[in-house]
C-alpha cells in the first residue's frame, strides 16, 4: 500500500478548506466542522454526507478512519501540530470532518404527537446545546429556537448536545409572534415555564401536543410569550436559592412530561 502523502504546511489547499469550513461553521453559513470520533461518528448516524475527513497521523489508521474511507469519504492526514491548530478544543482529537448542516422540515419538527421545547434567548452555545440533549433525553419531538439564541450548529452548540442537534428536528432565527403562530396553527398548547406561577409543573396536564418554553436564566421568557401561554408553570424550590439553572428548570418538565405520557399508556 502507498504511504499515505502527510499535509504539513497551512499552504497546502485542503488545510485552507478546513479553515474556511471552520469559519463558516462559526458563522452559521449552513458548514458543519465536525470535531472528534464520537460527533463525527454522531453524524453519520445522522445520515448527513461527510464532504471531507481529516486524521493526525495517530487516527489515519483508526477503525473509524477506515470505515468512512472505505465508504468513499474522501481522507487527509495532517502533521499533529497542523491538525491541532484548527481545534477548538484545548487538546485535539486528532479527528476533523466537514458536513452540511441538516436542514428541518417544518411538518417533520411539528409532527407526530408534538412534545416541543421552545428555547428563547439561549446565548450560551453550551447551555443551547445541553438543553437540545436533555430534551431529546426526554423524548421531545422537537425545537423552535427564537431569535437571539446560540447556533445550534456551532463547536460549542453541538458539543453541548453530543448530536442531539444532529438528531433532533428543530428550527431557529423565529420571532416569537412567529412561535406563537405556529403553535395555534398546529394546536399545541404552550406551557411556560414561570417562577411566579401559581401551578405546580407536576399539576398541569401535560399529556396533550404541548410546547414547553424555558428562557435564560437573566432574562426569562419575554413577556409576549409568557402571556401567550396556555399555562405557566412553576418549579418549587427551597430558600435561598432564587432560580434554577436554565437545563435543570428544562429537565424537570420535560421528564414531567415523559412521565405522565408513560402513564396513560
Amino acid at each position: 500500500m502507498k504511504p499515505r502523502e502527510i499535509v504539513k504546511s497551512r499552504a497546502n489547499p485542503v488545510y485552507k478548506r478546513l479553515l474556511s469550513a471552520r469559519e463558516r461553521a462559526r458563522d452559521g453559513r449552513g458548514q458543519l466542522l465536525l470535531e472528534g470520533p464520537k460527533l463525527v461518528g454522531e453524524a453519520v448516524a445522522a445520515g448527513l454526507a461527510l464532504e471531507l475527513l481529516a486524521c493526525s497521523e495517530r487516527t489515519s489508521d483508526s477503525p473509524l478512519a477506515r470505515k468512512l474511507e472505505a465508504a468513499g469519504v474522501p481522507l487527509r492526514t495532517f502533521s499533529e501540530p497542523l491538525l491541532s491548530s484548527l481545534s477548538e478544543a484545548e487538546t485535539s482529537q486528532g479527528v476533523l470532518a466537514i458536513a452540511p448542516a441538516p436542514r428541518f422540515e417544518e411538518a417533520v419538527v411539528l409532527g407526530g404527537v408534538p412534545l416541543l421545547l421552545v428555547a428563547c434567548g439561549i446565548q450560551n452555545p453550551g447551555n443551547l446545546g445541553g438543553l437540545l440533549r436533555t430534551a431529546e433525553a426526554a423524548g421531545a419531538t422537537g425545537a423552535l429556537l427564537t431569535k437571539g439564541c446560540a447556533d445550534p450548529f456551532s463547536w460549542k452548540s453541538l458539543r453541548g448536545s453530543m448530536g442531539s442537534a444532529l438528531r433532533l428536528p428543530h428550527r431557529g432565527g423565529l420571532t416569537v409572534d412567529e412561535v406563537l403562530a405556529l403553535l395555534r396553527a398546529q394546536r399545541i398548547r404552550l406551557v411556560a415555564a414561570d417562577a411566579r406561577a401559581a401551578v405546580r409543573y407536576d399539576a398541569a396536564d401535560l399529556r396533550a401536543p404541548i410546547a414547553i418554553a424555558v428562557g435564560s436564566e437573566a432574562a426569562g421568557l419575554p413577556e409576549p410569550l409568557a402571556e401567550g401561554a396556555d399555562v405557566r408553570v412553576a418549579i418549587p424550590i427551597r430558600e435561598p436559592v432564587e432560580s434554577l439553572n436554565v437545563g435543570v428548570a428544562a429537565g424537570v418538565l420535560f421528564f414531567e412530561a415523559a412521565r405522565q405520557r408513560e402513564a396513560r399508556a
